[in-house]
Formats: C-alpha cells, structure tokens, sequence
C-alpha cells in the first residue's frame, strides 16, 4: 500500500476527518478531507460528526477545534508546528498589556495560544475580520492582537482608531518592497494580490488586500492571467488548481531564502499524519477551565459571524 492508501485506510478505522491549511504543501492537501482558512476550518471541525479530527495545520489551529467540539479527539501530527504570533504574545506578558485597557474590547486574531485567547472579548480571522469590528459599538475602544499589520489594514480601511499589540507573522514582514517595485516594473501587466498580514509598504503596492481565501477569488475570477503574490506559497498549489492558466510569481523576500515558506507549516509531513492516526496522538489537551474562558470570545465570532446579536457588556 501507498502512504496515501494507508492513510485512507486509517482514516476509515476511526472515522476521522483530515483538516488542511491552504498552507500545506500540496500532497497533505490533496489527502485532506476539507482544505480551507482558519475560519471555514475552525467551522468544519465544529460541524462534523467524525469523533477524530485531525488538523494539518499548526496547534492553535488544533485548539481551535478542540475548544469547540472539546467531547472529539484533535490530532495535530506535529505539536512543534507553533506560529510566530503565538511566540510573540506570551500569556504574562499579553495579560499585563490586556489588564492596562480594562474598558476596551479586545479583538485577538485566531492566530493565537488558548491562554491568549481566554483574556479577549471575541476572536477574528482575516477573512471575518471586518465584519466583527463593524459589529463593535462606536464608543468602544478596541483593542487588536496580536498582529499589528493586520491590525493596521482594519484600522485604516474602517477609519476605527485601535491599539495594537506589537506582534507580527515572520512569513508577512520579510517581503522586500524594493524587489516588489522592481517586480512590478518587470510584469506590468501582473496583479499584485497580498494578504493583510504583510506590512504597509508592501500592501501599498497591492491591487487586491484579504485572506487567504480572498486571494483564491481574485486568482480564480479575476480577468488578469498574472499575479503576483504576497502571502506563503503554500497557496500556489490551490491557486493553480483552480486556474490553472494562470501565472504566479511569488513576491520577492529580504535576501535569498526561501523566507515565503512557513517553517511551522511545513512541519507536518504525510507519514506524520500517518502515525498521528495510528496512534491517535499528539492528541490536543485543554484544562477545562481553560477551555471554558477559551470558548467564550470564539463563540462569539461564529455567533457575529453568523449574525447574530451579541451583549458587549
């Protein structure tokens, strides 16, 4: 058997559900049951009737899952495939910054620690991002974390002052405005599409500014055959399937790396996902105190998401 047969076959012995990040390198997605962003993943897992779960991903990804349907078992085949934001926002020192604006609401990006998330009033993602500050009363001062670009980007698009905590994504900030420009200057005709999480100066250059899934769209309906993109090239692959006339050229980063990739993405690994549903484990544990301060403010995204009403108070 193929790694991918036995997979399929592990799949089918614990009715498990295989989530995996637009991030992935393509094989993982193309074993995925469902391939999407944080939020449509986040609902996927929420929705599903599989008792096992595994998110190809990163582990807030995983406690994502895990904190709305705490009764399934959540696999992530590797529990150091962390995230940058997550390293920036340390419980302590995100409890003291959060604690110095008692009356504001805090607005945390899904790319956060369970304990990060259990000190804010709701969680966003990029994708539902604009919706749940526009769901914000105007007299609220609002706090955003804990990426300051993303937080930038709202805070200019909606004209909405915010605070911002100091984080960013070590993928997003290593884009080099200067090859861009020249990039651009190369491909005239090219797109420049880019997620929110890059910094001003290059978004500056963009031609379309959203999600991951937004920038599928663009690729997928825009009349342009050419695109530049700024964001990780784990999303070529999807990108491609869907257009596959289409011509990508990945945003030019500092110096001569590879620094476009995600190292915590390209953790996981088929023969990880593999064991992970062998052994049903990296299993994610959360204390269920936690869990249940943890709960409140993603609850409240799907809840404004969804449209319903929420009490802010």
């Amino acid at each position: 058997m193929s790694i991918k047969d036995e997979i399929k076959a592990l799949k089918e012995k614990h009715n498990a559900l295989i989530l995996g990040h637009f991030y992935q390198e393509g094989e993982i997605q193309d074993i995925a049951d469902y391939v999407g962003d944080s939020l449509s993943l986040a609902q996927k897992g929420q929705e599903a009737d599989n008792p096992v779960v595994l998110m190809a991903g990163v582990v807030f990804m995983g406690e994502s899952v895990k904190l709305l349907s705490p009764e399934k078992t959540v696999l992530v085949p590797d529990l150091n495939a962390g995230c940058s934001l997550v390293d920036h926002s340390p419980y302590e020192k995100f409890k003291k910054w959060r604690e110095s604006y008692p009356d504001a609401i805090c607005v945390t990006y899904v790319n956060s620690s369970a304990d990060v998330k259990s000190l804010s009033d709701v969680i966003c993602t990029s994708s539902n991002a604009e919706k749940i500050i526009n769901a914000i009363p105007k007299d609220k001062q609002i706090l955003f974390a804990p990426d300051q670009n993303l937080g930038g980007w709202l805070s200019r698009k909606l004209n909405r002052e915010m605070i911002l905590y100091p984080g960013s994504c070590q993928v997003h900030v290593l884009f080099s405005e200067k090859k861009l420009h020249q990039l651009k200057l190369e491909h005239p005709d090219a797109k420049v599409i880019a997620h929110p999480e890059c910094m001003e100066e290059i978004l500056q250059y963009a031609d379309a500014i959203g999600s991951t899934s937004f920038l599928l769209k663009q690729v997928e309906d825009n009349p342009s055959q050419k695109f530049i993109v700024a964001t990780e090239i784990g999303i070529f692959h999807e990108m491609q399937k869907r257009n596959p006339t289409a011509t990508l050229i990945q945003a030019p980063a500092e110096g001569s790396c590879a620094c476009n990739e995600c190292p915590y993405m390209k953790l996981n690994s088929l023969e990880k996902i593999k064991q992970a549903l062998e052994t049903l484990s990296p299993a994610v544990e959360i204390d269920a105190a936690l869990m249940e301060r943890a709960r409140l403010p993603l609850d409240r995204m799907m809840d404004i998401t969804a449209g319903k009403p929420v009490n802010w108070d």
